[in-house]
């Protein structure tokens, strides 16, 4: 079974949209009081300064726990690595980690060839986030893939387990941490799902 590039096994994807109204940082915040260490900027429609300010607080929030932060889709700004969407080129300076969002198990097959060093595959559940992708691709897909895959789409408390059994190397969420009025218990449960798991 192939292991995610950072640890523990969860990703946490922002989305300042599902907060309900609470600062996406507080938000952030809470997950790594949880236990989170690992957490994805999205948030691809706010300002290029306004993006980067966020990406420099998260980042270093994270600093203080050891975490590490990724950026969806631009290398120009200050994070650990670099997430690029299904259709984003390769980066020709390649940062030093590089994942890529896949929706099928041939998209993962690519992004091994190309050199990611891991990606996210979805939807593996339906998802309340995206609710337009689909149909679900369940947890049987992520058997056998080439390169350390963090299961995507529907991940929560009740099915985490199940995706780390059947070969993904981590989980990543989103709604289920931002949406949560206790993201600290959350991400704690999730851990607790995950960490099972791989004993």
């Amino acid at each position: 079974m192939n292991r995610a590039p950072f640890s523990p096994p969860l990703l946490v994807l922002t989305d300042g949209a599902a907060t309900g109204g609470r600062p996406l940082v507080e938000v952030v915040a809470a997950a790594l009081a949880g236990g989170a260490r690992a957490v994805l900027v999205r948030e691809k429609h706010l300002p290029r300064p306004e993006r980067a300010g966020l990406a420099a607080a998260l980042g270093r929030l994270l600093a203080e726990v050891g975490g590490l932060l990724l950026v969806a889709s631009d290398g120009s700004l200050p994070a650990d690595g670099l997430h690029l969407a299904a259709g984003d080129p390769f980066p020709p300076s390649r940062p030093p980690l590089v994942g890529r969002s896949c929706h099928s198990r041939a998209e993962v097959e690519a992004a091994a060839r190309e050199g990611c060093d891991y990606a996210t595959l979805s939807p593996i559940f339906d998802s309340a986030s995206k609710p337009g992708y689909g149909p679900a691709l369940g947890p049987e897909v992520l058997d056998g893939l080439p390169l350390p895959v963090l299961a995507l789409g529907g991940v929560e408390e009740a099915n985490a387990r199940s995706c780390m059994t059947a070969g993904a190397a981590g989980v990543a969420v989103m709604g289920t941490v931002m949406r949560a009025p206790d993201p600290a218990a959350v991400v704690g449960r999730l851990l607790d799902e995950l960490e099972a798991a791989l004993r």
